[in-house]
C-alpha cells in the first residue's frame, strides 16, 4: 500500500500566529509533525504553506515543500493545489495531517490509508475515538460523528448527537447503549475526489458547524470511519494546548533515552 502525506502549514494561524515554527522542545512544531508523518511510512511528505519563513524552516530539516497560495480557506484547498503541483495521479491515496498535530501516532496515519486503500469504491476516510467523559459530548470544540452499520458517517456535529433523551434532560450521564465517538481530524482522500470537493460550493451545515467535511456528505459521497488504533495525542489550538504537548513531548524524550540507555551490567 502507497499513500503520500501532505502537511497544510499556514503560519498565519487566526488564533496563534506562526504556530508551525513555535518552538517544542528545541525544534518547530511542523518539523514534529513532519517526523511522525515520515515515520508512518509515507512515499512522499510535503509541508504546503503560503510562508517562506515556514518553507525555509522545513528546508533546513530536509522536508519537501510546496509553496501555496495565501488566499486558501482550508487545508484542504491547499492540498488541492499540491496535488495539481506535484501532477498526482487521481488514484493517489493522500493523507492530510494537519501541521499542529506534533503528537499524532504514525500508526494512525498509516491506518487512515489502509482504510481508504482496502475500499477502493470510497473517496475519504477518517478515524474516530471513543468519548467517556459526558462533558466531552456537550464540548462544542469536540466533534461528533456517528456512523451506520457499514462505518460510514452520518453526520458530524459539534452538538451531543445523538440526543439521548433520557439521560441528558435531567442528569447528563452518558447512556449504557450508544457509544458517543469523537472524531479524529486526519484524512485519507483518493487525489482526483480533492479536486471534486474544492470545486463544489460551500453547503449551509457546512457553514452553519464550520466543519468542512460536512460538504461531503451533503453531496451524497460516503465517507469511511474507523475506530483509532489507540489515542490521537494533544493537538495545538490554544497557549495551553502548546505547554502541554511540550511537557508531554519532554517526558516522552526521556522515556526514549532511558530506554535506549547503556545498562548497569
Amino acid at each position: 500500500m502507497r499513500f503520500v502525506v501532505v502537511i497544510p502549514a499556514r503560519f498565519e494561524s487566526s488564533r496563534l500566529p506562526g504556530k508551525p515554527l513555535m518552538d517544542i522542545n528545541g525544534q518547530p512544531m511542523v518539523q514534529w509533525t513532519w517526523q511522525r508523518a515520515v515515520a508512518a511510512g509515507a512515499d512522499q511528505v510535503v509541508v504546503a504553506t503560503e510562508s517562506e519563513a515556514v518553507r525555509n524552516a522545513c528546508e533546513a530539516f530536509g522536508a519537501d515543500v510546496c509553496m501555496t497560495s495565501p488566499r486558501h480557506q482550508s487545508g484542504t484547498e491547499r492540498i488541492a493545489e499540491v496535488i495539481e503541483t506535484m501532477n498526482w495521479p487521481s488514484e493517489t491515496i493522500v493523507v492530510n495531517v494537519q501541521g499542529d498535530e506534533p503528537m499524532l501516532p504514525p500508526s494512525l496515519i498509516h491506518q487512515v490509508a489502509q482504510g481508504l486503500a482496502e475500499h477502493p469504491h470510497i473517496p475519504m476516510a477518517t478515524l474516530c475515538e471513543p468519548i467517556e467523559e459526558v462533558d466531552t459530548v456537550f464540548d462544542p470544540h469536540a466533534v461528533k460523528v456517528v456512523r451506520n452499520g457499514e462505518n460510514l458517517a452520518m453526520s458530524f456535529s459539534r452538538a451531543p448527537i445523538p440526543w439521548s433523551r433520557d439521560t441528558f434532560v435531567e442528569h447528563r450521564w452518558l447512556p449504557d447503549h450508544w457509544p458517543y465517538r469523537r472524531h479524529i481530524g486526519l484524512y485519507a482522500y483518493r487525489a482526483g475526489f480533492v479536486q471534486r470537493y474544492v470545486d463544489w460550493p460551500q453547503c449551509a451545515l457546512e457553514q452553519v458547524e464550520c466543519l468542512e467535511q460536512l460538504r461531503v456528505l451533503w453531496h451524497n459521497e460516503p465517507i469511511l470511519v474507523l475506530d483509532a488504533l489507540e489515542e490521537a495525542g494533544v493537538g495545538v489550538d490554544t497557549e495551553t494546548d502548546l505547554q502541554k504537548v511540550r511537557e508531554k513531548l519532554l517526558d516522552e524524550s526521556l522515556r526514549s533515552a532511558e530506554s535506549n540507555g547503556p545498562s548497569d551490567s
